[in-house]
């Protein structure tokens, strides 16, 4: 499995569009400046009160497709 870390900084009106079915993918930066781009109802696991705020692992298989999202601490 492999995986790359991105970082997330969406409001809570940002996740309701997603929620809502607006967006079907998210766009976000990883750590070493590549572009992601991952399916949207990947938000579920990770959003809180105050939306998406963090580092974010995200995993894919073999063939390139989303497998699941992890929140994770940088130092």
């Amino acid at each position: 499995m492999h995986s790359i870390d991105v970082i997330l900084h969406l409001s809570v009106t940002d996740c309701l569009a997603y929620y809502e079915g607006r967006y079907d993918n998210v766009r976000a930066r990883s750590v070493d400046g590549r572009w992601v781009v991952f399916p949207a109802h990947a938000l579920q696991r990770v959003v809180g009160q105050e939306g998406v705020h963090g580092v974010f692992r995200i995993l894919f298989t073999d063939q390139g497709r989303f497998h699941h999202i992890v929140p994770i601490n940088r130092s």
